[in-house]
């Protein structure tokens, strides 16, 4: 089976935007236009269409989802990794968050928890083994668009790609300080079932 994994267009998070709510943050302009251009370019219907609960998600799999609309959706629990915890750190400038972000990656600690609704390393990596056996078990010709997070496919790629190393090792090699984020805006990913193992490769952004 194939499973194509498409990050949110461009949000107003990502544009700098304090925000107060992360399950709530909204795309912007150029992120509808994204989603518009996702949407276009598909070349075959799904057999199935999962989106995050968040809003960002929704939105950016709405054009697909209008496309269409013979196409069951699903929600699943692919949310975006969310390792601050959000009472402390929501509404702060990025420079205000560098060095607990510096500190929390150079350390690696896969069981390390920030606070209340805040989720470890290892967490994530559960959440997106889960959503791959889910996966695993559609038939095998099989074609589903997964809506979902930066972060979240870029941890689901690790599992993959970096099956041979242990949690600690998958997180030290997660974030790159100043470098663009790992999966940009509307960028899928290609995830494919070979028998009992699973591939994955980049897809030309929209």
């Amino acid at each position: 089976m194939r499973a194509i994994f498409i990050r949110h267009g461009q949000s107003t998070g990502n544009a700098g935007v304090p925000c107060h709510d992360l399950a709530a943050i909204e795309l912007t302009e150029l992120g509808q236009a994204q989603a518009l251009e996702v949407a276009a370019s598909w070349t075959q219907a799904p057999a199935l269409i999962v989106t995050s609960p968040y809003t960002r998600t929704r939105q950016t799999a709405a054009p697909t989802i209008a496309r269409f609309p013979a196409v069951p959706v699903e929600v699943w629990p692919i949310e975006e990794f969310t390792y601050l915890q959000p009472a402390r750190w929501n509404g702060t400038a990025s420079a205000e968050r560098m060095p607990h972000l510096e500190r929390y990656w150079s350390e690696a600690d896969p069981d390390y928890c920030d606070g209340e609704g805040a989720e470890s390393f290892g967490t994530l990596l559960r959440r997106c083994e889960a959503a791959l056996a889910r996966l695993a078990a559609m038939p095998a010709d099989s074609l589903i668009y997964v809506f979902g997070h930066g972060q979240f496919i870029q941890a689901a790629r690790a599992i993959v790609a970096d099956a041979h190393l242990d949690d600690r090792a998958k997180m030290l090699g997660f974030w790159r300080k100043g470098e663009p984020p790992a999966i940009g805006n509307a960028q899928r990913v290609g995830f494919h079932r070979a028998g009992d193992r699973w591939e994955c490769a980049p897809i030309a952004a929209a």
